[in-house]
């Protein structure tokens, strides 16, 4: 999830996803996590998307950031970086907790 949180900042999401779901999903899906095989590729993709979302927004590089930043232009960059932190840390502990309690992210899909 590092990874996809470093390349979210340089790399649009789409072509990291691509380029880097054949090679992590394979090895996540032997790792016997106590799911069945359906829960956990729903739980890896959305752990994957999170991550994807949260290197998005990271500074200094995360590409969202610098769209909005050009969209506000009396707006130093720095305070752009300022006003993305809190949602840049309530992402992290959203992650950690889908991490650690896998039920939060498979309750809704489970129901269907």
């Amino acid at each position: 999830l590092i990874i996809y949180i470093l390349l979210g900042c340089v790399m649009d999401a789409l072509a990291m996803v691509l380029l880097t779901m054949p090679v992590f999903y394979p090895i996540v899906s032997s790792l016997d996590l106590g799911l069945t095989p359906d829960q956990v590729g729903v739980w890896f993709g959305i752990l994957a998307l999170m991550a994807v979302e949260m290197g998005m927004i990271t500074p200094p590089f995360g590409l969202n950031i610098f769209v909005i930043n050009a969209m506000a232009e009396d707006i130093p960059m720095n305070q752009t970086y300022k006003g993305v932190l809190p949602f840049v840390i309530s992402d992290f502990f959203r992650l950690a907790i889908i991490l650690f309690v896998p039920a939060t992210a498979l309750y809704l899909p489970g129901m269907m």
